[in-house]
């Protein structure tokens, strides 16, 4: 029986996930057979162009028929009871104990339980033998349950905010962390911010930073670049864009030539376009839209100094280690970025990179000024941060890691007649 992997997602695509399509990309390059399953619709209106280059099935999870808005009360319940019925007697038909196992389901919200069970029954007529999710929140949830009411493992990889903002339910994280059979995170800090918060039920958790397709990001020295300053991200608080246009306001104020493009689109973008009014900056900083992601490979690899200012939210939300920050190490690009998370893990202060406070625009303001005007400190810090991301970064690497995860728990639920498959599996998928 060869490995089969469900990837269990809130939303897919989704614009500013490029790690999870990097992710799934290696593993198919590598063999291994990945089927997507996605609990809602894409709403973004802009994509990257490497999604045409997933070849894995995607399948969106319906949810219980939702009545018309006119409809009443009485009349909508039955409706979605209904459907929701039917499908628990669809899954019972193909998993023969689920009945037994439905009370696990206790205290899920009903959405929950009806796309776990339809997922159950998926898992089982597809052969599927490991569920991965990413994101602690809803896409674990349903793979929990799916796991549960299967008996194939789950794993899961936590990121940020799905850790670190103020929503978080500590009993729900808690006993997602202790029913994985595996879970990843992307730094350091989150591992240990994991294991103080929640002690022996994040034991397991274990490091594998989110890997970057080397192929694709070639390294140009920085040494004759124009006075740019780019950042890319969503126009959310955490990204600390405020910060990086009062940050140039200073920078006009001392008679610096330069430019600033902020790539990106979101719910802050109205109040940043005032600010950029506010301040007189219209000729020299400019809010660019999203764009596709070559075209932004290409934006970076122009730019003298990649600003990345994040900031904890008043939410509590924060940047894990965002992946457009390594990649513009990995283009060459010297970066300025702040003590968040895990960003010191890769933006090591006068080695990989420069450190500012975070809400700090005048060091902000101090440290891009430095790269604008010295192009022998922009190449010192950018080969020594190509030099990193090579090191600890590269997405064939780390996802063989992971892979080599699926494999030991797919094996483990069935030592005697999969061991044999096992071995082969992992002369396949460790390749």
């Amino acid at each position: 029986m060869p490995m089969s992997v469900a990837y269990v997602l809130k939303r897919y695509p989704r614009y500013s996930e490029t790690f999870v399509v990097n992710e799934i990309l290696a593993h198919e390059a590598a063999g291994l057979d990945i089927k997507i399953f996605a609990l809602r619709p894409p709403s973004d209106t802009h994509f990257q162009n490497i999604i045409s280059q997933v070849r894995a099935p995607v399948t969106y999870i319906r949810k219980p028929l939702q009545g018309r808005v006119s409809d009443s009360l009485n009349s909508l319940a039955p409706t979605a009871a209904s459907y929701f019925w039917a499908e628990l007697q669809e899954a019972g038909k193909v998993i023969p104990d689920f009945w037994s196992k439905l009370a696990f389901a206790q205290g899920e919200k009903a959405s929950t339980v009806y796309q776990a069970t339809w997922l159950a029954r998926e898992v089982k007529l597809k052969g599927i033998t490991h569920l991965h999710a990413h994101f602690g929140t809803v896409a674990t949830s349903v793979a929990r349950l799916a796991s549960h009411f299967t008996g194939v493992p789950y794993t899961f990889t936590a990121h940020a905010k799905d850790i670190f903002h103020e929503s978080v339910e500590f009993a729900d994280m808690e006993r997602k962390l202790k029913d994985a059979a595996s879970v990843v995170t992307v730094s350091n800090y989150n591992v240990k911010y994991l294991q103080k918060t929640y002690n022996l039920a994040a034991n397991q958790v274990q490091r594998i930073y989110n890997g970057l397709d080397l192929r694709q990001l070639q390294y140009s020295s920085p040494a004759e670049r124009p006075p740019l300053i780019i950042s890319v991200g969503r126009l959310i608080e955490k990204k600390g864009l405020s910060v990086l246009i009062d940050a140039c306001a200073i920078l006009k104020q001392k008679n610096y030539e330069f430019q600033c493009q902020i790539v990106g689109t979101g719910s802050l973008e109205f109040p940043l376009r005032r600010q950029i009014i506010d301040l007189g900056l219209q000729s020299c900083v400019e809010i660019i839209g999203p764009r596709p992601q070559n075209e932004v490979f290409q934006l970076v690899q122009q730019a003298a100094v990649f600003a990345a200012p994040y900031v904890i939210g008043q939410d509590g939300n924060r940047d894990g280690l965002p992946t457009v920050l390594l990649e513009a190490m990995a283009l060459g690009t010297p970066c300025v970025s702040t003590v968040v998370t895990g960003i010191p893990e890769v933006v090591c202060d006068g080695e990989t990179g420069l450190i500012v406070p975070q809400y700090d625009a005048e060091e902000l303001a101090t440290a891009l000024g430095k790269l604008l005007k010295d192009p022998a400190l922009r190449v010192r810090l950018s080969t020594q941060a190509r030099s990193l991301i090579e090191s600890e970064f590269d997405i064939c690497r780390n996802t063989r890691v992971l892979r080599d995860l699926f494999l030991t728990h797919t094996a483990s639920q069935n030592p005697e007649g999969r061991r044999k498959d096992a071995k082969e599996n992992a002369r396949v998928y460790t390749n």
